[in-house]
């Protein structure tokens, strides 16, 4: 104070007239309500309305914005080397050989189809029923584990007598799970692989014997493997095209599935794989249902039992009532976006898939016991326990 007056700066800011006080009620204010004060309305809406939204956004919606901006970060895999594939029942196997660039053999190779089982009981069905006239055996391998670690019964063996048609021709095995939770699913795939490899062995393959690699739910058509078994010259590892149906056969999603695979085998260098092999694929070869099952307790077992069990990010996506209104919508049932590699592919696979009312070129043996497996067609997307 100099001649009656204050030396005190004056200031526009409340906060800073209040910490300058020297008074009780200056001194207990904690330096965050001095900040608080000088804020305006609009600095309140964006650290507490619109930067919160922001988060909670990232945290329902990352996997969807990381999957639409794949594009980004991911280029598109080489393209396969299409081969076309010719077929009708009335055209000889000498001529569909020639069609395709091979030779007719005197006498068919054998084949062995090969396959890794957790629960697929209908789609086995199917497509043991598809292949059973050109397959020389049957190898299928199950454990008490799923791949993610959770114990699960030996349900191929428990319903083995379902299956006696194929029984002179089957090699069976089952193999401890090692019930690791928490560990990467895809080792324990890849240890169930390397058994089947074994299992196929004890199965009495041999050179150049054709050997089927693809899931239950990817069935080559019976005529696609007798015309691979008839014709000479055949690549020596051929990937198969699939149509890819979704729930059932009213859902198509596209045409791109290209997992399964077909091998002349080879003792010593032949290993079952679930990976891209060669760049050599067979046009429209069959089909892969995938999530195509009988009862809405079988989807949620394998949502929580597949490698890719990290897409339930939520518990109510298990909720019954959900699983049921996603299949009958044709939706996603991890709500997910399509994987895709260009921006166009995935905003025009967006939404709902179409429903598709064709039941055309089909497994024969689906369309034969039509009312038995009436879930799988057009029109009857309800499930058992729904």
């Amino acid at each position: 104070m100099i001649d009656g007056y204050s030396t005190k700066k004056k200031t526009d800011d409340i906060c800073d007239d209040v910490c300058w006080e020297n008074s009780k009620s200056a001194l207990s204010m904690s330096r965050l309500r001095c900040i608080l004060k000088g804020l305006d309305i609009r600095t309140y809406i964006i650290l507490f309305v619109i930067i919160p939204t922001f988060f909670f956004g990232i945290y329902l919606h990352g996997q969807k914005i990381s999957y639409f901006l794949r594009p980004l970060w991911e280029k598109p895999p080489k393209p396969f080397n299409e081969i076309p594939h010719y077929y009708h029942e009335n055209v000889s196997m000498e001529t569909l050989c020639s069609l395709h660039g091979w030779k007719i053999r005197e006498s068919p190779r054998r084949v062995f189809d090969a396959v890794l089982f957790s629960n697929e009981l209908d789609i086995l069905t199917i497509r043991w029923q598809e292949l059973y006239p050109y397959i020389t055996r049957f190898v299928l391998l199950e454990s008490n584990s799923t791949f993610t670690g959770l114990p699960k019964p030996l349900v191929f063996n428990i319903n083995k007598e379902e299956f006696d048609f194929i029984k002179p021709r089957l090699t069976y095995g089952a193999i401890p799970g090692k019930f690791r939770k928490g560990k990467n699913p895809f080792v324990e795939e890849a240890y169930q692989r390397l058994a089947l490899d074994e299992l196929i062995k004890i199965a009495g393959i041999e050179d150049d014997d054709l050997l089927i690699m693809s899931d239950v739910d990817e069935i080559p058509s019976g005529h696609t493997i007798n015309l691979l078994r008839w014709c000479d010259d055949i690549p020596q590892v051929l990937h198969l095209r699939l149509k890819n149906y979704l729930y059932s056969f009213e859902y198509l999603v596209d045409n791109k599935s290209w997992r399964a695979s077909v091998h002349r085998y080879q003792r010593g260098k032949t290993k079952y794989a679930h990976y891209r092999q060669t760049d050599d694929i067979l046009a429209d070869s069959g089909w892969h249902c995938s999530f195509c099952f009988r009862r809405i307790s079988e989807f949620i077992f394998k949502m929580k039992a597949y490698s890719h069990y990290d897409r339930v990010r939520f518990s109510h996506y298990l909720d019954k009532k959900r699983v049921q209104d996603v299949i009958c919508k044709g939706a996603d049932l991890f709500d997910m976006l399509p994987e895709e590699y260009t921006f166009k592919e995935i905003i025009g696979k967006m939404g709902h898939i179409p429903r598709s009312f064709s039941a055309i070129h089909l497994p024969s043996y689906l369309l034969n016991n039509a009312e038995k497996y009436k879930f799988l067609l057009p029109g009857n997307c309800r499930r058992e326990g729904g």
